[in-house]
């Protein structure tokens, strides 16, 4: 193949982080690197409790047994991340800490520090941009890149590009990260988890059949458990087998739409652009109770984080220069079944009070007869400050309406 038709093909990448949380940490804990450890529970804004103990010793000499052990813990808390090493235990994201605590009890427990971890991402972002300018933003700890015309992103199928920018988010933070270069980004994201951690991959369009298709469904990005129990029903358990169907008995199994997408995505096929420049559909804080609510018994401490939820979504819509349209709620019985409720406004909004009001107006219209285990304000329909000013300029003036803005929580009375 010439040169010239090399420079055409589609080179995109996956980027991922390895571990990330668990990675910052040990560069703050060089100390716990080969051990099993879980992050989660909580959070803080550096190690307060361990600096207390330890007094003026810096905090990579601190010795392993003042750090606290799984063993034992008991709470609500889940695991955000956990190293390899704890991951060998079957402890893994999204867990209980309960649970793992069974499964590792002398896996080393840290709270999370987003701080930490946010600034850890900005910069191999920033280290990635300086190299490939085509980046698609996909979270705190993975990017997609485009590869195709970067010096060197055709060189052995992209995997010298890939090498430069693992050595140099390395030489600049200590952390390494897992890369997968394919025609696309589907291909690169099920390419990035062939070789972790540390690992590059690289799959070519001819590589389908020996690379992809022996892989089980749920590898495909995009098929869920529910669709992953489906196709098994059926007796298709690897991409390979749904490769073979005809994807109008998709269409019939799956309807139209994802019929079809399955079809192409069992085939390689990608088309999807990187989206450089992404705006925020939603924002959202919400809280996990450490131990169940009721809504007339606990109205003052439910009132409270009620209230904090609101300003804090507030303050995120200041820290990005939003104004929202819609208002909403969501909760989780005791139970684990979960609603939502929202409104829409006759206008924007990025006022704390305003939120609360209709977050508890949204309140109003759920039961609230059962215990609650988790409380959340989300806010969307988002505009930016500067278009909103713009679009006020050429508005006509309305009559201005009284907001009530009550601060109180809408819960029911005590009996």
């Amino acid at each position: 193949m010439s040169t010239p038709q090399l420079a055409n093909l589609r080179r995109i990448a996956h980027l991922d982080m390895d571990a990330f949380y668990a990675s910052v940490e040990l560069l703050r804990y060089p100390q716990l690197k080969g051990l099993p450890v879980v992050i989660g529970g909580g959070r803080r804004p550096q190690d307060a409790d361990l600096k207390a103990q330890q007094g003026d010793r810096p905090l990579h000499r601190i010795p392993l047994a003042a750090f606290p052990r799984l063993q034992g813990y008991s709470g609500r808390g889940v695991i955000t991340t956990a190293t390899y090493a704890a991951r060998q235990f079957g402890v893994g994201s999204a867990m209980g800490l309960m649970k793992a605590a069974k499964l590792c009890p002398d896996a080393i427990l840290l709270p999370v520090d987003f701080a930490e971890y946010r600034h850890y991402s900005r910069t191999f972002k920033t280290i990635i941009l300086d190299i490939a300018p085509l980046m698609e933003d996909r979270g705190i700890d993975e990017v997609y890149i485009d590869f195709t015309q970067v010096p060197g992103g055709q060189r052995e199928g992209g995997r010298v590009l890939a090498r430069l920018i693992q050595k140099s988010i390395f030489d600049a933070t200590g952390l390494t990260c897992s890369v997968g270069v394919a025609p696309n980004k589907l291909l690169a994201k099920m390419a990035s988890e062939f070789n972790k951690p540390n690992g590059i991959a690289i799959v070519y369009e001819d590589d389908l059949e020996s690379k992809i298709w022996p892989l089980a469904c749920r590898k495909i990005n995009g098929i869920g458990p529910r669709a992953d129990e489906k196709l098994q029903q059926l007796g298709i358990r690897t991409i390979g087998e749904l490769a073979q169907q005809d994807v109008g008995w998709l269409i019939d199994h799956f309807g139209q739409k994802t019929g079809a997408w399955m079809f192409d995505a069992a085939h390689g096929i990608d088309p999807r652009p990187l989206v450089l420049e992404s705006e925020p559909v939603s924002i959202s804080r919400e809280t996990t109770f450490e131990r169940d609510l009721h809504a007339v018994r606990d109205k003052a401490e439910l009132g409270a984080i009620f209230t904090r939820l609101c300003a804090q979504v507030a303050q995120d819509l200041a820290r990005k220069s939003y104004v929202c349209k819609t208002i909403g709620i969501k909760l989780r019985y005791d139970d684990f079944k979960s609603v939502t409720r929202d409104v829409t406004l006759p206008d924007y909004t990025a006022d704390a009070a305003t939120i609360r009001h209709h977050a508890g107006l949204c309140l109003k219209r759920v039961p609230l007869q059962q215990r609650l285990r988790l409380l959340g304000v989300r806010v969307g329909s988002l505009m930016t400050v500067a278009e909103h000013l713009d679009r006020l300029k050429h508005k006509t003036p309305e009559p201005m309406h009284a907001v009530q803005t009550a601060m109180d929580l809408e819960l029911p009375d005590a009996p």
